[in-house]
């Protein structure tokens, strides 16, 4: 756990310190000294007796008792120095910049885990090795730059990655982004992003601490220490933003089901950050749009009213915003006609208002004010200003900063003259105010933030399910896939809804099960996983004669053990999956079934456990949901019972997590109903 003295030392040493401002010993010494530590600052370099005017001890061994530690020396030095520290000088925090470690070779690994083993017995805690450093509201334990401005209220940033920090920082710092903490946690040989964010919500203040959090993170090492502190966060009022790099689709290999196919580690990110309620981003950039985002008042409807004097930007946003599901409303009636009176001739206030290149400060406060107090249903109001550089506009952007402090609608600064105004927009800055320079970037985020969901119920309630039936099953199951006999007793237990069936392993079996479910029949080989490639579905049959033909030529297909006989159903198809998620345990996916989930891949997943709200909320997010409510006149499909099924599946797969993998695919649904066809259950024990 992270220490006091990590947070608020009162005295630092840098073991490695150097007059050298080039090299890290020396440039966290001057970040320190620069930026108004206000403890004692101690020195450790063998050779000299004074470091950019700071007393020089020859070893660790000289030092008086210090709370923190930052060494900047090699690796191979780090555990004796680290040794004598925690032991006799009463160190309890410790920051290694130093590279070497796990991340180079088997032997820095050795030197690694013998430092975190001496830090842990002595009670301490340690960021890093391989890391840029820690900063905070307290002093600037950092070899980097730029150091942003601290304020309490400012972002608590953690990044596994120091460069990406640094560019994360350059991205941020420019637009007035202030910060409360930055922690760089290299290797993350004790404190990962992972406790770093526990830390923050054990230790969450309303009254004090920052709400809003970004990570960067290209591992997720504790997903569910993760999600429970994330989430818990959130609960209490912040708002968390996170890039987690390595998305690419390598982590999809060539599976035997759907599920499989379709539920990559990615995936599990994705549903990781979905039930936690954090905006996922995907770029420096969108990451700081997000983050500026949360420093203004929380966006409470869709509709947006965009200000501008430039009629450009105001489109570019418009189909930002639109395109991503956000409105930007008409606006009309006397109270508009009214408004249109105080601007010059030429000006629009359709929405976007257009007040014209010649507009005025005192009209854009009248604009304000309107959408403000006259029309209702505005949520939020975008203004756009810049200016080709004839004249300064200071008094527009004075007239931002009062209206910003006084209307109850956030109101978010599109400033992209950063060239031509560029003192204007430190003005603006300086006033403690975050500007957008791009009106595309800032749409796109803003949607992506409205439509984030809250996170899931802590402690869902899910459907009954025969646990003692289902353990036994699994219990008496070997690794593999299941028979389908085994197949449809799991699904029974769980609740699910499934159409009668039979297997038959000769002629006369079949057509004896055939008139038993009643024709027309629906038959396909057992043992093949893609029945369809091998010719090994056939639909729609009516009578003895056809089944005993297609029994004998199926049961000759490559891999068939036997034939299923089941009754011709209708309905849209659809499926429901899971897949076990190595550190994240288990995803529940829906969507589309039969080939559709081939072709559009529009699946969406989420952690177990699944209770029935957020079932609905996977239901609702899917692309192909119109397909669903029931498109121009179609009929729909039951989204109850689909959304029970969701839930059905993630307490089956929480009662059994022996399941790797399993498919209902597909499902029919319609109206009234949503039976499954056909399933598959692999089981890894």
């Amino acid at each position: 756990m992270i220490t006091n003295e990590l947070i608020n030392p009162k005295s630092i040493v840098v073991v490695g310190g150097s007059d050298d401002t080039q090299k890290p010993g020396g440039k966290v010494l001057k970040n320190l000294l620069d930026n108004s530590f206000k403890g004692q600052i101690y020195v450790v370099n063998h050779k000299a007796n004074d470091i950019q005017g700071v007393k020089s001890y020859r070893d660790v061994t000289d030092l008086p008792q210090v709370d923190l530690a930052i060494l900047a020396i090699a690796a191979k030095f780090c555990p004796q120095a680290v040794d004598v520290l925690a032991r006799q000088k009463n160190t309890r925090a410790f920051i290694i910049l130093s590279a070497g470690f796990h991340e180079e070779s088997e032997e820095g690994a050795k030197l690694e885990q013998q430092i975190v083993e001496t830090i842990n017995s002595t009670g301490g805690c340690l960021i890093g090795p391989n890391c840029i450093g820690v900063m905070n509201t307290n002093y600037a334990g950092v070899f980097t730059t730029p150091i942003p401005k601290f304020d309490p209220k400012g972002v608590d940033f953690i990044s596994g990655s120091g460069a990406t920090a640094v560019f994360i920082m350059e991205s941020s710092i420019p637009r007035g982004l202030t910060f409360n903490s930055v922690y760089s946690v290299g290797n993350s040989a004790q404190i990962g992003v992972e406790e770093v964010l526990e830390y923050l919500d054990v230790t969450f203040d309303p009254a004090t601490s920052s709400r809003v959090k970004l990570l960067y993170v290209e591992s997720i090492n504790k997903p569910q220490k993760l999600l429970k502190h994330a989430s818990s966060l959130i609960r209490k009022g912040c708002r968390i933003a996170a890039i987690k790099a390595g998305s690419s689709s390598a982590g999809s290999r060539a599976a035997s089901s759907h599920t499989g196919a379709l539920a990559s580690s990615d995936v599990a990110v994705d549903a990781l950050f979905r039930k936690a309620g954090i905006v996922r981003c995907y770029g420096r950039d969108e990451l700081a749009t997000v983050a500026s985002i949360f420093m203004h008042p929380e966006l409470k409807g869709k509709n947006i009213a965009v200000i501008t004097h430039a009629g450009g930007p105001a489109v570019m946003l418009t189909d930002s915003l639109s395109n991503n599901g956000l409105e930007v409303p008409p606006i009309d009636g006397p109270k508009a006609q009214e408004l249109l009176t105080k601007l010059f001739p030429g000006s629009s206030v359709a929405n976007p208002i257009d007040f014209l290149a010649t507009g005025t400060a005192e009209q854009l406060g009248y604009i304000i004010d309107a959408c403000e107090k006259d029309f209702d249903y505005i949520d939020a109001i975008i203004v756009i200003f810049g200016s080709p550089g004839l004249f300064p506009v200071y008094d527009v952007y004075d007239l931002l900063d009062q209206k910003m402090k006084e209307c109850r609608k956030p109101i978010f600064p599109v400033l992209p003259s950063v060239m031509n105004v560029k003192n204007e927009i430190e003005h603006f800055i300086a006033k403690g105010r975050i500007f957008f320079p791009d009106e595309v970037t800032l749409g796109n985020a803003l949607a992506k933030i409205y439509y984030t969901p809250k996170p899931a119920v802590e402690n869902p309630v899910l459907p009954k399910v025969e646990e003692k039936a289902i353990r036994s099953i699994i219990e008496n199951s070997g690794n593999g896939y299941l028979q389908p006999d085994t197949v449809q007793e799991l699904l029974d237990a769980a609740g699910i809804p499934r159409a009668g069936e039979a297997v038959a392993t000769t002629a006369a079996a079949a057509i004896e099960a055939a008139q038993n479910l009643g024709y027309p029949v629906v038959m396909k080989v057992v043992g093949p996983v893609h029945k369809s490639d091998v010719g090994g579905v056939v639909l729609n049959v009516t009578d003895a004669q056809t089944v005993r033909r297609e029994f004998d030529r199926m049961i000759k297909i490559k891999d068939t053990t036997a034939v299923l006989i089941q009754p011709m159903l209708n309905g849209t198809e659809l499926f429901v999956g899971a897949k076990r998620e190595d550190k994240f345990g288990h995803m529940v996916l829906c969507g589309l079934g039969g080939i559709f989930i081939e072709v559009l891949k529009d699946a969406k997943a989420a952690l177990a456990p699944v209770a029935p709200d957020e079932a609905h909320g996977m239901i609702r997010s899917l692309k192909s949901y119109g397909i669903i409510k029931g498109a121009r006149g179609q009929e729909p499909i039951n989204e109850q019972i689909l959304a029970e099924i969701v839930s059905r599946v993630s307490a089956l797969v929480t009662v059994a997590p022996e399941i790797f993998e399993m498919d209902i695919n597909p499902l029919l649904g319609s109206k009234d109903k949503v039976i499954a066809v056909d399933a598959r259950i692999r089981i890894e024990k």
